[in-house]
């Protein structure tokens, strides 16, 4: 490192991060900002049917004012292991249950400016039940694509959400 924090101060407390910024002074002498958004990260979810099908969510994203195709994921609780909030999750947004988790990796979401690490989980032996979704994910959908269909939905555009992406690059490299 070629600074030392001079000051750090939580600006902001929000319901899903916090924004900190900090004051620093590189060697040369100069100051310089860093402003972080504080996250607890969160876990995502491929979940594989017996089929070989992949489940996938469509939902609303507020800040894009869009609405993406996606793994399952969520955030995590304050000192929450990431694989119970897999498991809560999966249930959660979709309604599944899963006899097997298998953590394949975590991901860095927006190193620039942000903390957040999202941990990537596959679920196989799916079991059928009812979703609990939160308010805001009401409109949610699901769908079921093979691996192949979900790969050519990355390339063309159609998948850009980053951790699905991740994720399915995991799973083809598992």
């Amino acid at each position: 490192m070629n600074y030392k924090v001079i000051k750090s101060e939580i600006r902001y407390k929000g319901k899903v991060f916090d924004h900190q910024v900090d004051e620093i002074q590189y060697d040369s002498g100069n100051i310089g900002i860093r402003e972080v958004a504080v996250h607890p990260g969160g876990a995502v979810v491929i979940p594989i049917k017996d089929d070989g099908k992949i489940i996938l969510v469509k939902q609303f994203r507020y800040p894009l004012q869009k609405t993406l195709i996606e793994l399952p994921a969520g955030k995590l609780d304050k000192n929450e292991d990431p694989l119970n909030c897999a498991v809560r999750e999966l249930e959660e947004e979709t309604g599944y249950k899963a006899k097997e988790f298998t953590k394949l990796g975590a991901i860095y979401t927006a190193p620039g400016y942000c903390t957040e690490i999202l941990h990537i989980f596959k679920a196989v032996g799916l079991i059928a039940g009812n979703h609990n979704r939160e308010e805001g994910e009401q409109g949610m959908e699901l769908f079921e694509f093979t691996l192949e269909e979900i790969k050519q939905m990355i390339l063309s555009g159609k998948i850009n959400d980053a951790k699905t992406i991740a994720g399915i690059f995991y799973l083809l490299n598992s």
